[in-house]
């Protein structure tokens, strides 16, 4: 069928003017596969005036499937899934809360004692959105940060870094910023950081910034208390 349609376009061509072999040989070839078509219009021929005998003709291949589309990846292929270090079943061994205060679904990076990152998925299921609000849920900015918190006691609740899980609290938060408002739908990135750790008092500074789409929506600072069992 390619061949077919290619023969028609030349025999077009060869109808209004002559192409010289040695322009025709310096052309880039186009390849296809047995279930693509090639489709060439007139629309697509450019001709360019060099000498008043020759012109050269530029087509423009368009590979296409049987259906006429251009290939292209679908989109619920383009965008991979987060990686899992840690699934919600290891992140309930180390966390007490349950639910509906469990705000941690995924961890998909970690440094032990240094660093963490966790997901939580924000569905309309969740149940703050009927009263936060009816009828514009948002996110209440309290359990963003509640939220970056726990991914806080992930880093530092650790035989690692000494933790212990029946002693953890938080203690204090500081410059806190709300930049955008997070919705149903949305993927709550949360990245904090240990800043400094003072082991004699139990007391940790961590710094948190919230993503969504890669941009912050929540960022501040927070003090952690921990004990030992």
């Amino acid at each position: 069928m390619a061949s077919t349609a290619l023969s028609q376009s030349f025999s077009i061509l060869n109808s209004h003017t002559s192409i010289s072999k040695k322009r025709l040989e310096n052309a880039t070839p186009c390849s296809f596969s047995p279930n693509q078509t090639l489709n060439l219009s007139r629309s697509r021929i450019v001709s360019t005036q060099f000498k008043k005998t020759n012109k050269m003709f530029v087509i423009n291949c368009v590979s296409t499937g049987n259906d006429g589309t251009s290939a292209e990846t679908p989109i619920e292929l383009k965008y991979p899934a987060f990686p899992t270090v840690m699934d919600i079943n290891q992140i309930r061994e180390i966390l007490p809360h349950r639910f509906p205060f469990l705000l941690v679904d995924r961890v998909v990076e970690y440094n032990p004692g240094v660093s963490a990152v966790a997901i939580k998925n924000v569905t309309i299921n969740d149940n703050f959105f009927p009263g936060h609000f009816p009828e514009r849920p948002i996110m209440p900015g309290v359990l963003m940060v509640e939220a970056m918190a726990q991914v806080g006691g992930l880093v530092m609740l650790q035989p690692e870094v000494g933790g212990s899980r029946e002693n953890f609290f938080f203690a204090g938060i500081d410059k806190v910023r709300f930049r955008k408002p997070v919705v149903a739908g949305d993927t709550l990135v949360m990245r904090m950081t240990l800043v400094k750790l003072q082991k004699r008092f139990g007391i940790a500074k961590m710094e948190g910034k919230a993503y969504v789409g890669g941009e912050v929506v929540c960022e501040g600072e927070f003090l952690m208390a921990m004990g030992s069992e």
